[in-house]
């Protein structure tokens, strides 16, 4: 007979944080949201500190390279959609290691001889309007000068005139050598007011440029996520299928971590994957899920899992409870895999961190997440709506959308990510095709939602993530109570029509 679980299972919406006392500390500029994004043992730090607590979705419609930089600079992480192609995926992995480093490898280079058309080519090419003059083209090349686009008019002059003729000669560049610290290089920048400083080798041989705009962009991005060499940190989605080809690109492109993509974690496929990049690649983090109970949570974590995401069917662009039949309420789900966390680090020492993905409709459902137990939250549509994400912006009755796909709709399959060998014709959809309204600038939204979450912490008493779990108290509302707390009763100016 099939095992039963009589009490319902919950939703965010289904709950409210009772307030506690706040004492003259609680205040938002006070409030701590870093968290770890990988498992560490007691008294030990993890590998992977996030400055606020949010991810974006391994989704074609959420995860590109821009949102992964505009994330970063905010101080969570991106995990680049696994559903395309090995170089694909690797490129785009790459193309946010190169986007800002301290120190940067040159990827626009062009030989002395080259001309001004060539140059206009690569900068169409590159979009970078700095290049890096060497005796080969290569980007490692003996330097031999720097031309800008302030070295050059097409306008004004032949596209035949050479590169040497314009550029300035390797003779006339301040230059800073390998050994070089980033802090005396940024001081040079600023001593000898540049924009870019070369380093060379002892062979005179171009290893890196350093920018000062990298310098200004960490003032105005004080919680920006780097790894040790000040490149953006940066994660990657991979598949139950082609792991063991698709993990060393993606490692080699660059990747920080890793987190296998599937509806369902508590399964063969995620352990024989687990076990495999553990043996071969024991230093990179790799998360897996999704779960929604106590074992789910316990089997992977087991297998060496380094943070696992809880949420089956929560998703907005998400059917597969309604296909399946399989889920649980995403509120219920946290709870139940926040105490089995709880439980392991109580008789392991090892510290397994969560992440809630799916159910956050609202704001303050990411303060609940938090509440109930998660390290952070997985969010798809929510980063859909930005700029940065790599969708399209449309018009529709005068209103601006951007397009938003499950990667279990048939839009997303066009790369079979359900086909385990069994090439079977009987498919269906786990997701929807969708538009969500356009949002604007990821950063101003970030700020505003993360602030948002400071202020109930501090209406709880709470200046950390931690503390906050450690003194949050829930309360079930009733649907009568939900409707209490919004507007109501009243007729709202700004939802009337010609209203005087």
């Amino acid at each position: 007979m099939a095992k039963i679980i009589n009490e319902p299972s919950h939703t965010f919406n289904e709950y409210l944080l009772i307030p506690g006392y706040s004492d003259d500390r609680a205040i938002p500029s006070n409030v701590d949201l870093s968290t770890p994004l990988t498992r560490f043992k007691k008294g030990e730090e993890p590998k992977i500190k996030m400055s606020i607590p949010m991810i974006s979705a391994i989704m074609q419609s959420v995860s590109g390279p821009d949102l992964a930089v505009a994330l970063a600079r905010e101080g969570g992480v991106s995990f680049i959609y696994g559903n395309q192609s090995i170089e694909s995926e690797a490129e785009m992995i790459k193309t946010v290691k190169q986007y800002k480093a301290g120190f940067v490898e040159s990827d626009s280079n062009i030989t002395p001889d080259s001309t001004i058309a060539d140059l206009l080519k690569l900068k169409e090419k590159t979009g970078h309007s700095t290049v890096a003059v060497t005796e080969d083209g290569t980007k490692n090349g003996v330097l031999v000068g720097i031309i800008t686009s302030r070295d050059y008019r097409p306008s004004k002059m032949d596209l035949d005139t050479k590169v040497s003729e314009v550029m300035t000669p390797f003779s006339k560049l301040i230059v800073g050598h390998v050994n070089d610290s980033l802090k005396h290089c940024n001081n040079m920048i600023w001593d000898n007011k540049l924009n870019q400083l070369p380093i060379i080798d002892e062979d005179n041989r171009l290893r890196y440029l350093v920018f000062r705009k990298d310098y200004e962009n960490h003032k105005l991005y004080p919680n920006e996520l780097l790894d040790e060499d000040k490149r953006y940190i940066v994660g990657a989605g991979i598949n139950t299928r082609d792991y063991k080809t698709r993990v060393p690109a993606l490692v080699e492109a660059g990747a920080d971590a890793l987190c296998l993509d599937s509806s369902e974690g508590y399964s063969a496929w995620q352990e024989q994957a687990l076990d495999w990049i553990k043996a071969n690649y024991p230093d990179i983090p790799v998360g897996a899920g999704n779960v929604v109970s106590r074992e789910g949570f316990r089997f992977l974590a087991d297998h060496g899992a380094d943070f696992i995401k809880i949420g089956i069917g929560g998703g907005s662009i998400c059917i597969t409870r309604e296909t399946k039949g399989i889920g649980r309420g995403q509120a219920t789900s946290v709870l139940e895999v926040a105490a089995a966390r709880d439980e392991y680090f109580a008789e392991t020492g090892i510290y397994v961190p969560i992440c809630s993905d799916g159910g956050i409709v609202h704001d303050h459902h990411i303060t609940l997440a938090l509440a109930m137990g998660a390290d952070f939250v997985m969010l798809g549509r929510y980063f859909a709506r930005f700029d940065e994400s790599p969708t399209n912006k449309i018009m529709i009755n005068g209103t601006y959308y951007k397009e938003y796909w499950g990667e279990g709709s048939a839009r997303a399959r066009n790369w079979q990510r359900y086909d385990n060998g069994e090439a079977s014709k009987l498919t269906f959809e786990e997701g929807v095709d969708s538009y969500v309204p356009y949002a604007g600038p990821l950063k101003e939204n970030v700020a505003m939602s993360m602030y948002k979450v400071k202020s109930t912490m501090c209406n709880c008493g709470a200046l950390s993530i931690k503390e906050l779990q450690e003194k949050a108290v829930l309360t079930l509302v009733s649907e009568t109570s939900i409707v209490e707390g919004g507007a109501h009763d009243v007729l709202e100016k700004n939802k009337t029509r010609n209203f005087k």
